[in-house]
């Protein structure tokens, strides 16, 4: 049970505009808000949030369509799953469980929600880390431009319901191939079985299957557009910012770009931001959970 991942963290449902946000919550200091990525829940922070609980109030909640949140159906423009969207639920949580000002750990999608939701509400946002992740825009045109290949942001935003149909035949099959691929070793000997049954259980679901397609379709439009007139505008982000990106990612991985990620991150939405890079897969948190620590508990003090 992914439960005995988080000892003595309390359980919430938390009523939003589109159902229901599971969150685990700990501790009595400052309110810290953890944001998985994909495929997984917030079952990936379990290596991590204890020890933050010691010195934070900790959230770790299910992004809309992933986990045990709601997983509503998306509309024609994609704007249900847009990282706005999913960053009013972070505000609705935590306002919630009492908190109006905190700090985002994200990573992965969950980043992305993290510094949109940095971008659109300043105030409520006193520290950022972004973990493994480069801008939106910025990808999209990397793969657009021929410099990378789409692979699974291009096949997970094709219109509905391709992607959709062929995944549900097989879909752990599917999701285990992608974190293989994304992990330092290639296999899943990193990761908590616990933890992957919580995937594996999500994953293997026709309404988070769309969910999860829809939360890339929102990538390629909405998220863009947003990226894109924030860009225009000048506008950044206002908090202490802090990065951490993997070898993996941006060495050897997918990425492709042979830029630092802090260069990238300074021309575009942080040009403040500190960081660091630590040896691990794509899954810093679950792969190399002692170094990933340490810089967050420098970074959040």
């Amino acid at each position: 049970m992914s439960s005995d991942l988080f000892p003595g963290f309390e359980s919430h449902w938390i009523d939003t505009d589109i159902g229901r946000i599971f969150a685990r919550s700990k501790g009595d200091g400052p309110p810290l808000v953890l944001l998985h990525g994909f495929p997984q829940t917030h079952a990936m922070w379990h290596r991590l949030a204890p020890t933050l609980a010691e010195t934070h109030k900790v959230v770790c909640m299910d992004l809309r369509g992933y986990g045990w949140s709601t997983a509503p159906k998306g509309d024609a423009k994609h704007e249900t799953y847009s990282k706005r969207a999913m960053g009013q639920d972070v505000i609705r949580v935590m306002e919630a469980l009492g908190h109006v000002r905190f700090a985002v750990v994200g990573h992965d999608r969950g980043a992305r929600v993290g510094y949109r939701l940095a971008l659109d509400h300043p105030g409520r946002v006193e520290r950022l880390a972004l973990l493994d992740i480069l801008p939106t825009y910025h990808v999209w045109e990397q793969m657009r431009s021929g410099n990378i290949p789409e692979a699974h942001w291009g096949y997970l935003s094709q219109p509905a319901p391709k992607p959709e149909e062929e995944i549900v035949r097989d879909p752990i099959r599917y999701f285990e191939g992608l974190m293989k691929a994304w992990s330092a070793a290639g296999d899943l000997e990193a990761f908590d079985p616990r933890a992957l049954e919580a995937y594996w259980q999500s994953c293997n679901e026709p309404t988070r299957i769309h969910a999860f397609c829809e939360d890339y379709r929102a990538g390629a439009t909405r998220d863009i557009e947003a990226d894109e007139a924030d860009l225009a505008a000048g506008k950044t982000i206002q908090c202490p910012t802090y990065l951490i990106w993997s070898d993996f990612e941006f060495v050897s991985g997918p990425v492709g770009d042979r830029k630092q990620p802090l260069e990238i991150w300074h021309k575009s939405f942080a040009p403040k931001a500190r960081g660091t890079g630590v040896t691990s897969g794509h899954f810093v948190a679950e792969e190399n959970p002692s170094a990933t620590l340490e810089a967050l508990q420098a970074f959040l003090g």
